[in-house]
């Protein structure tokens, strides 16, 4: 699996980073929908992830026809990165 860079602001909690990919530039944007307030983008791509008591959003950033597999693959490291193992991705709200 690759490596992904993270990017966290100091007044963001670590639920609501943006994951970076630096071979393609794409930034997938993650949300704890519970506490953050998740408005859908125009023209982007989501997913969303159930774990346990956790529900995370997950839009693109400059989304350009990039590969699901890639998305899917930076959501998937980033829910291992904050431990949630047994997380399920949807393409829909669940």
């Amino acid at each position: 699996m690759s490596n992904y860079l993270i990017s966290i602001s100091n007044n963001e909690a670590v639920k609501d980073g943006v994951i970076h990919d630096p071979n393609t530039k794409l930034k997938v944007k993650a949300f704890d929908f519970l506490k953050s307030k998740f408005k859908p983008s125009k023209g982007e791509v989501r997913f969303f992830v159930t774990a346990n008591d956790e529900v995370l959003a997950f839009e693109t950033k400059g989304y350009k026809k990039h590969r699901e597999l890639l998305i899917l693959q930076m959501i998937s490291w980033y829910c291992s990165y904050l431990g949630l193992m047994e997380a399920r991705i949807y393409p829909n709200w669940p």
